[in-house]
């Protein structure tokens, strides 16, 4: 059954429609609804968890969860709560979350900028022809004192590229780069076949220190402000023309958000055809397809 929505706010359900398609399951991290019993079995079994409301944004809500040792902890916003057993930090949690709906995502050790998380946020939306084609990734450095990277919750945006090539080299942060916009189609795709009106999404990936995506989020309204503060402005702008194109107007007043105090124009050369060599995720054996 398809919806003519044109954004979808709960989580959950864009997780389920994400767990149906047989190649992206394996990017989406373990995600549950908040309860007592599931908390504690995911918390033994990872070690570390995100608590993120099922309708919200700008990462407002989201708590990042530790079991070490025999201790237990959270952080939310630059708070940070200890607590000696798993039942206090519980009672806490819950009341923190109150009647909102929660959901349990599983932690991702993401890779770091001196000392700090950082993940992506790659756009991808119609464009005047009606196909999906992606036209911006980010780099999202958190807040040193928070445990997310958006934004508005005081991040700094970075060129992907001036993080990624210094650590891993020119041909692996190719590869990185294509399948991040790989996973971005396949997800376009599998959504819009239940809403076939979607038009944009903004697509949160995290990667692991092995160099493998994991999609933490699809925004079915993006923010497009962390692409304001990139050099290369060509991409902002593209963005803007195909929102109107169809039919959205964005605020581009982006007041929290950093820009990173170094950043280079991507030139031809970071665009070069990809070096056969063995990344840690393999490429997709085949190219996106809209009616995949």
């Amino acid at each position: 059954m398809t919806s003519s929505l044109k954004a979808v706010s709960s989580k959950w359900i864009k997780t389920r429609i994400m767990l149906k398609h047989v190649k992206l399951r394996q990017y989406v991290p373990t995600t549950h609804p908040f309860g007592r019993s599931r908390l504690s079995a995911m918390l033994a079994q990872h070690g570390m968890l995100y608590v993120k409301p099922d309708i919200g944004s700008l990462g407002i809500g989201v708590i990042r969860v530790e079991k070490r040792g025999g201790a237990y902890r959270y952080q939310s916003g630059v708070n940070i709560y200890r607590f000696p057993t798993f039942e206090k930090m519980y009672q806490s949690l819950r009341y923190r979350c109150g009647t909102k709906r929660y959901l349990i995502q599983k932690g991702i050790h993401v890779l770091t900028h001196e000392g700090n998380p950082y993940d992506f946020r790659v756009m991808i939306q119609r464009n005047p022809s009606g196909k999906w084609e992606c036209t911006g990734t980010a780099a999202r450095v958190a807040h040193p004192q928070k445990a997310v990277t958006n934004g508005s919750q005081g991040g700094t945006i970075y060129s992907p590229y001036d993080l990624l090539e210094p650590q891993f080299g020119v041909d692996a942060t190719s590869i990185l780069m294509l399948n991040m916009e790989k996973i971005a189609y396949i997800t376009a795709g599998q959504i819009s076949r239940t809403y076939p009106s979607m038009n944009e999404l903004g697509i949160d990936i995290a990667v692991d220190h092995r160099l493998k995506p994991w999609i933490l989020e699809v925004n079915t309204r993006p923010d497009p402000c962390p692409f304001t503060k990139l050099a290369d402005q060509t991409i902002i702008r593209k963005i803007v023309r195909f929102g109107r194109a169809n039919g959205r107007k964005y605020d581009l007043t982006c007041s929290k958000a950093k820009k990173s105090p170094k950043q280079r124009i991507a030139t031809a050369s970071m665009e070069q055809t990809l070096p056969s060599v063995e990344p840690s995720l393999e490429p997709f054996s085949e190219p996106p397809s809209e009616n995949e």
